[in-house]
């Protein structure tokens, strides 16, 4: 069983993320947002503190704790700049656990300890333009063998840190005659290798600092010993990590709710309407009261099953009651988040429409946690058939 309460170890690690988060990330934020800006010395700084690598090994040059010191460190940094929580948990969990996860000796050793300083940034390449909920399915991105490796033809979408990535988990279909989700290839590539384009950076109406882009791949030629776990069995390195993926992704809602809680009881305590600060106002405390319940179930639920992933094997995941509990967390964290910023919106009124303002920041982003990393409806769905079996 997960744990409720938190460690004095833990609670220091939230402590300190806390502290990071306030001084060095939100004076980012506003122009991170503004101009879709990336400040690239902050990796290698967050790796100099150990805030990288946060659940690899010491040995390949990370920190060595469990999930939930994961997700409590990125529920303290989407506090402050969501943006780059984002990409922070992208490149911890999405690109560089899942190398620890499949990857043979050589691999870790070669890719973990950049990724963990800093060096490198990471990425995770498995969205395309007609492939969304249906990745795996839809795929159409193609490695066909070219001598001691592969010829990777296609392209992916959406993907968080493409512009900015040195090393890319990317998936390819290298059996065109298995159908659906069988036949693919996992790889690990080096973005400086030939054939690796960043086709454009998008934009966003959230997120707007985590760089997000389009990728295509033109003979890319990669070896055949960067294959990430066995050929034609990629489908097995995504089940393995989605479970993760969904649980630690979950603390982004966390984050960003307890900030506009944060903000709209400052807010409410300095706005006078009426001769009075509007927080004498009854509906104003039932907002915040309401916002603030929210916030404690959010952080109850995903404590708990990110607690639990420490216990679950890489290969255990993706299935069984760990399936539906991920799921059940990130849409609970989503949609909740998602309620709070519609209270704070109000509370905020015509301030906190225009666009310079912070809650407005943390509104536009709030229905991409509704999306990202399966929608709503597919988490509906996972949970159901777990239910149903």
């Amino acid at each position: 069983m997960g744990q409720f309460t938190l460690s004095t170890e833990q609670e220091q690690i939230l402590r300190e993320a806390d502290r990071i988060g306030r001084e060095e990330l939100l004076p980012l934020a506003e122009r991170m947002d503004r101009e879709e800006w990336w400040p690239k010395e902050l990796m290698p700084k967050l790796g100099e503190l150990g805030f990288l690598g946060v659940t690899i090994p010491e040995k390949y040059g990370g920190a060595g704790l469990d999930y939930l010191e994961s997700g409590l460190i990125l529920q303290a940094f989407s506090r402050y700049n969501h943006a780059f929580g984002l990409s922070w948990i992208a490149h911890d969990n999405l690109c560089a656990n899942n190398i620890l996860n499949n990857g043979s000796e050589r691999q870790k050793f070669e890719f973990l300890p950049k990724l963990c300083s800093g060096e490198h940034v990471g990425c995770l390449g498995l969205t395309e333009p007609g492939a969304g909920s249906d990745a795996l399915g839809s795929m159409t991105t193609t490695a066909k063998k070219n001598g001691d490796g592969y010829l990777i033809n296609g392209s992916k979408i959406y993907i968080t840190n493409g512009p900015i990535a040195d090393i890319c988990v990317l998936y390819a279909k290298t059996d065109k005659q298995e159908k659906s989700s069988k036949g693919i290839t996992a790889f690990v590539i080096e973005t400086k290798t030939p054939g690796f384009k960043v086709a454009q950076k998008l934009k966003k109406m959230g997120f707007r600092g985590s760089q997000t882009g389009e990728l295509v791949f033109e003979d890319l030629f990669v070896p055949r010993e960067n294959i990430l776990g066995t050929e034609n069995e990629g489908h097995k390195v995504v089940m393995s990590g989605l479970d993760f993926e969904r649980a630690t992704i979950a603390p982004i809602s966390v984050g960003v709710a307890e900030r506009a809680l944060e903000i709209s009881a400052e807010y409410a305590k300095s706005r006078t309407q009426f001769d009075q600060p509007i927080a004498n106002f009854q509906i104003i405390q039932s907002y915040l009261a309401e916002m603030y319940v929210g916030i404690e179930t959010m952080k109850a639920l995903s404590w708990k099953v990110l607690s639990e992933c420490g216990e679950v094997r890489a290969e255990e995941a993706g299935r069984g009651k760990i399936h539906a509990k991920t799921a059940a967390s990130v849409m609970h964290c989503a949609n909740t988040c998602n309620e709070i910023l519609n209270k704070a919106a109000q509370i905020f009124g015509g301030y906190g429409y225009m666009l310079e303002t912070e809650i407005n920041r943390l509104f536009r982003s709030t229905k991409l946690l509704e999306i990202g990393a399966g929608t709503t409806e597919v988490r509906k769905m996972i949970i159901a058939k777990e239910l149903l079996r």
